[in-house]
């Protein structure tokens, strides 16, 4: 039998290994929330815990040692210290919670309800952007050590113990942080009017990016399986952005990144992450180094697994695609998400190259029994 790594790896060498690895939590789109996590854990009759949250934005619980076991999870994801999970005051403003993070943007959660914090103001809200307005900026040192202080350990431990290790990137894509310093409609603005304005901002953004990949690479790089850079391009039915403007301003700032991590973790898959419809865009990630595609969101337009298991099978590993987490998770029967990951299941599945995830995070109204019942048929369909 092989153990969590093996599988793995053998998965994504496209190969059929002895079942479907199994991911969770790895990354902080691929994770729990924490009501979700509390009750699952609650339904399982695991003793009750203070979670951890490793994300405390989208409000994400930490597994624990007791339910990865449990459930034979055989992902373990390293988190650097960032603004999602470092250096956070709530502050109470009555009806909400309110925090700051380091790089100026203010967040607000509500407490009836809320389920996460939403950005309410960005650090410069503007489309005219100049090298000065940049310049002015406090801008957090990415690439610090300390962000991955402790994280050497944490792997040696994991991969000892037979898991397959994965480091997550220290904060969103290059065109999504972008849209979080001078907000969605102006970075729009930007790129349709003046490239060149939007350009130093994705300068900027690469800039701390490859900071951060420099340092925690050559700190952890020898110890890590898969490393990551997630980047939101797809709506349910399109792109947020054409491809030519992809192509044009942001494709080759990625493939820097890419290339830098291919080159300082040879070993390492790297996965990229991306919401809805990004058929069009495949063969592009291909192109720069790509080799994981997540979350595989099956409802979108374009995107139906078979299809993509049948046209990029050969050059992609799918990571995600196992359930539908916006209708069927939360809202179906437990039959219904039983047919709904054997369906995922018998189009992803063949011939390996294949990682079993929820699309994107289990959300906090998604039952217990529900979540159950995926791992259930994941036991029965996820058989070689």
């Amino acid at each position: 039998m092989m153990n969590s790594r093996e599988r793995l790896l053998t998965a994504l060498d496209h190969r059929e290994a002895d079942r479907i690895p199994f991911d969770l939590g790895s990354i902080q789109v691929s994770g729990i929330h924490e009501i979700a996590y509390r009750n699952l854990r609650r339904a399982l009759g695991l003793p009750e815990t203070a979670v951890t949250l490793c994300d405390t934005i989208q409000q994400l619980a930490l597994v624990e040692d007791d339910l990865v076991e449990r459930l034979g999870i055989d992902t373990r994801g390293l988190y650097p210290l960032n603004s999602h999970n470092w250096g956070i005051v709530e502050e109470d403003m009555g009806d909400y919670w309110a925090y700051h993070d380091e790089w100026g943007i203010t967040h607000h959660r509500p407490k009836e309800n809320g389920f996460y914090y939403s950005i309410v103001d960005v650090p410069l809200p503007k489309y005219d952007i100049t090298a000065e307005d940049l310049a002015q900026l406090s801008w957090p040192d990415m690439g610090a050590k300390w962000r991955v202080d402790g994280l050497r350990q944490q792997a040696e431990q994991f991969r000892a113990a037979g898991y397959a290790v994965v480091l997550k990137d220290a904060f969103a894509g290059i065109f999504e942080f972008a849209q979080r310093i001078v907000g969605m409609e102006n970075l729009l603005l930007m790129m349709s009017l003046d490239e060149a304005a939007a350009g130093l901002l994705f300068d900027k953004m690469l800039e701390l990016k490859l900071a951060y990949w420099q340092t925690a690479l050559t700190e952890l790089g020898d110890l890590v399986d898969v490393v990551t850079y997630a980047d939101d391009y797809g709506t349910q039915v399109s792109q947020l952005i054409s491809p030519a403007m992809f192509r044009q301003q942001i494709k080759p700032r990625v493939r820097q990144v890419l290339a830098l991590q291919a080159k300082l973790a040879p070993h390492a898959r790297r996965l990229f992450h991306s919401d809805g419809n990004v058929r069009p865009l495949i063969p592009d990630f291909i192109e720069i180094g790509v080799d994981i595609l997540n979350p595989v969101q099956g409802t979108a337009v374009n995107m139906n697994p078979l299809d993509l298991k049948r046209e990029y099978g050969r050059e992609l590993v799918f990571w995600g695609g196992g359930v539908d987490t916006q209708g069927i998770l939360p809202n179906g029967t437990p039959q219904e998400v039983k047919d709904d990951v054997r369906r995922n299941i018998d189009a992803l599945a063949p011939g390996g190259g294949y990682v079993f995830n929820t699309v994107h995070n289990i959300q906090a109204d998604v039952p217990p029994e529900n979540i159950i019942a995926m791992w259930q048929a994941l036991q029965e369909y996820g058989v070689y």
